[in-house]
């Protein structure tokens, strides 16, 4: 499947803290400035719940944005499992700057860390298989590549980025470019060594795509004994990914008919924000 570019991660991390920021902050943060200029103080982060930890350098660069003489100390790692109470970071600074900055970045820490939580959970579930569970592109607008960078730290896959990295030719593609073996033989002639993946609804379908030459099948809410049927008969020839409908009572069955992907939206777009609290000076701050 898809791998994040390191430089391209970098280079959204930037823009989109300053489009959180920018919308935050807007002219000034008025508050602040009842603070005296030269205050300084510090404080730490601590986590209320287990979680899986993810957004480190999303932090680092908000306090980075907002004020570079800020000093952060962390205590955990991306990937991290964490329990109650647990310190994250602590941090020292101008209390203004501190202030400014605190709510974007627990708003980075609690999103990106509670996609990471939520994916360790599923993942742990089928640990004892060998399948990869997979992302989609149903993610926060604005926030991809930052939630797909979080699914792998819960230890989960990226599926494609986007439009761009590989075809995933769905049933109105298949329909408007004239059956599946049509569509196929076109994906690899427009873009050679792209990945090719096609969706199917049964097996007739899917016997179809095999022998068309798809590098990977997509099964779409398939029977169980449907998918054992396709892996069979697959005998490794492509890569087949079960897909549709899929929760967390059907995870493990699924899991067990020796498909090789389960794609699941859910690791993105159904996120509870982590529950974290900024304390400044020994005095919660921000919840």
């Amino acid at each position: 499947m898809s791998t994040l570019s390191a430089d391209i991660l970098h280079q959204s991390r930037i823009d989109t803290v300053s489009r959180s920021l920018d919308e935050d902050i807007g002219t000034g943060d008025i508050t602040a400035q009842l603070i005296p200029e030269d205050k300084r103080a510090s404080g730490r982060v601590i986590t209320r719940e287990h979680a899986v930890i993810a957004g480190q350098e999303w932090v680092n660069e908000v306090f980075r944005q907002v004020d570079p003489t800020i000093t952060l100390e962390w205590q955990c790692s991306d990937g991290d499992i964490v329990k109650p109470d647990q310190v994250l970071f602590t941090f020292h600074g101008s209390a203004r700057s501190l202030l400014t900055a605190e709510r974007s970045a627990l708003n980075w820490l609690q999103t990106l860390s509670g996609v990471a939580t939520r994916c360790h959970h599923y993942a742990s579930k089928v640990a004892h298989t060998n399948v990869q569970l997979l992302d989609t592109r149903k993610t926060l607008p604005g926030l991809r590549l930052a939630q797909k960078y979080a699914v792998t730290c819960g230890g989960c896959h990226n599926h494609r980025i986007g439009l761009y990295d590989a075809f995933l030719i769905k049933e109105n593609h298949i329909a408007a470019s004239g059956g599946i073996l049509n569509a196929i033989t076109a994906a690899h002639r427009i873009a050679p060594g792209k990945p090719v993946e096609i969706e199917t609804e049964n097996l007739q379908e899917f016997r179809e795509a095999l022998n068309a030459g798809a590098d990977i099948i997509m099964l779409d809410e398939f029977s169980l004994a449907d998918m054992a049927t396709a892996v069979r008969e697959n005998a490794g020839r492509a890569k087949i990914e079960a897909s549709g409908g899929i929760n967390e009572d059907t995870l493990v069955p699924i899991a067990e008919t020796g498909v090789d992907y389960i794609s699941l939206g859910t690791l993105t777009k159904d996120i509870r924000a982590t529950d974290l609290s900024l304390r400044l000076d020994s005095q919660a701050v921000s919840e």
